[in-house]
């Protein structure tokens, strides 16, 4: 049974833990960034770490304090060894980006709200960038999202662990209402298909990607026959 504080990571020393609030899309309020500084002055945590996730992660905490921070701080938990959605990296798009061809802040942000509750087979991490220069390491995500001046593109079974993959293209040229629905399928799909701890590469490299062509793609009407591999 685990007996740990909620949402606390324990550390190398195996005495203290590291939390990580959630920060949809690498989003935090002003509020919620002042009551991290006060926290962390409170309770004299040594470490606050900005991650690849675009999240902050407070190290060194002592064991009585995390339920007390986490009420302090009124923030959700952001996960980071359970089995579900991590987190959705997104870069700024259009909302300020220069570059920018699709909001992908807006829209990493709805699909973290929708699916972050959602039990999986294993962590999952999403990625969501406005523009081909693909700063939110969308080919490197379990899944990812692609803005161009036509629409979105999404790909699927990527990861930049030990064993990197670069993800397969699921499908080009969606609206946002489009990638929500295929978003929703390919999860669905991996939830129901995975094995347990299987990450969506190493499932993508055991089942194929055909698989998925004929399970998932076929049945989305906004893809076409010939890219969904209908015969």
């Amino acid at each position: 049974m685990n007996d740990r504080p909620r949402g606390a990571i324990l550390q190398r020393d195996k005495t203290s833990y590291a939390i990580v609030p959630r920060t949809p899309a690498g989003i935090i309020s002003p509020e919620h960034l002042e009551s991290i500084i006060k926290v962390v002055r409170r309770y004299d945590i040594p470490v606050i770490k900005m991650t690849s996730g675009q999240r902050m992660v407070l190290v060194g905490i002592k064991e009585e304090d995390v339920e007390k921070i986490w009420n302090e701080l009124g923030m959700t938990v952001g996960q980071a060894t359970a089995p579900c959605l991590h987190y959705v990296q997104a870069c700024p798009g259009t909302v300020t980006c220069k570059y920018g061809k699709q909001d992908s802040l807006g829209l990493g942000i709805e699909i973290e709200e929708l699916y972050q509750d959602m039990n999986l087979p294993a962590k999952l991490k999403i990625g969501v960038s406005g523009c081909p220069r693909c700063c939110g390491e969308s080919y490197l995500r379990d899944i990812g999202v692609i803005g161009d001046s036509k629409g979105w593109n999404v790909v699927f079974g990527g990861n930049s662990g030990g064993r990197p993959r670069i993800g397969d293209v699921a499908a080009k040229n969606l609206t946002k209402d489009e990638v929500i629905d295929l978003v929703r399928r390919l999860l669905e799909y991996y939830q129901k298909s995975a094995r347990p701890g299987e990450r969506t590469a190493r499932f993508v490299e055991r089942v194929g990607f055909d698989a998925i062509r004929k399970d998932v793609l076929a049945f989305a009407p906004y893809i076409p026959l010939e890219s969904a591999g209908h015969r």
